[in-house]
């Protein structure tokens, strides 16, 4: 049995639910507690604060865990990065009052900074040759500012949204986050045979973001045409049609460059465009 650490609460813990229910790891769906196992697969789900996944995983509470990376970082707990998941991705940045006219990284020079995060804030202030003053605070952090109790924050950004509604601005990004999934040093060989069948249903639904299966009509007097505006993992499938000159082309397309690559088709004289989601892909 394989052990996870997972976020108790909050957006990691959503997107890290949602991601292992799409590798078909099936948990009890009854009120969760501390410690669930999977009904289908050797995994047992341990549902901690997202500042303790690190050191559970590095002493071996955990065997693995899925954390964000600017956690992982602060702790800087023996563990290794297993993989990077590509979700819950945010940044750890320094931010100021509005109406602060803001001069650069020196700015900072004898100022309070408000924290979460000393150990990676601390670390880049120094690499700069800035000392301030860094004021370790947990909760609100925004909210520092407002209230007198620092100059600055050093906190996690998403959409933003929340510094506006604190009247603050991003003056710095210091590094940027995601999800990782991180493990302890010395798994047993069984659990790292377990670990692999893990990653490999985690790959197959990477593998599938954002691509979508495309089957179309295509002229044969055309075919090579179609075929070269097609960027697929591999050659595109090609079936012939009972009318004849026509014949049937299957390929995958990466949703960013979909619209392009239709349109492209569509004056090659492509017809019928069936477009399909693809829920896993195993290269």
């Amino acid at each position: 049995m394989l052990r996870i650490a997972v976020q108790a609460k909050g957006r990691l813990y959503d997107e890290t639910m949602s991601f292992l229910n799409e590798a078909d790891i099936k948990l009890s769906p009854t009120k969760r507690t501390l410690l669930v196992q999977s009904t289908n697969f050797p995994l047992e789900v341990l549902f901690l604060r997202d500042d303790d996944i690190p050191q559970s995983v590095a002493t071996g509470v955990s065997d693995i865990g899925i954390v964000g990376e600017n956690e992982y970082v602060e702790k800087g707990e023996d563990a290794e990065i297993v993989k990077r998941l590509g979700f819950s991705k945010c940044r750890l940045s320094l931010a100021v009052p509005k109406d602060v006219d803001y001069t650069g990284i020196g700015w900072f020079g004898g100022r309070k900074i408000a924290t979460s995060y000393p150990n990676i804030l601390s670390n880049y202030l120094r690499e700069r040759g800035v000392k301030a003053e860094v004021h370790v605070i947990t909760g609100s952090v925004e909210v520092s500012p407002g209230i007198g109790l620092s100059d600055a924050i050093f906190d996690i950004v998403s959409s933003g949204s929340t510094l506006v509604s604190n009247s603050l601005k991003e003056v710095e990004v210091v590094m940027k986050s995601e999800a990782l999934l991180i493990g302890n040093k010395a798994l047993s060989p069984r659990k790292q045979e377990i670990l692999r069948e893990l990653l490999f249903r985690m790959d197959a639904v990477k593998m599938a973001e954002d691509k979508k299966y495309v089957l179309m009509n295509a002229p044969k007097d055309k075919l090579e045409q179609i075929v070269s505006v097609l960027p697929g993992m591999k050659s595109p499938t090609v079936m012939p049609l009972a009318q004849e000159g026509w014949c049937s082309v299957h390929t995958v397309l990466d949703e960013k460059c979909f619209w392009d690559i239709i349109g492209k088709l569509k004056a090659l004289g492509a017809q019928g465009i069936l477009v399909l989601p693809i829920e896993k892909m195993i290269i």
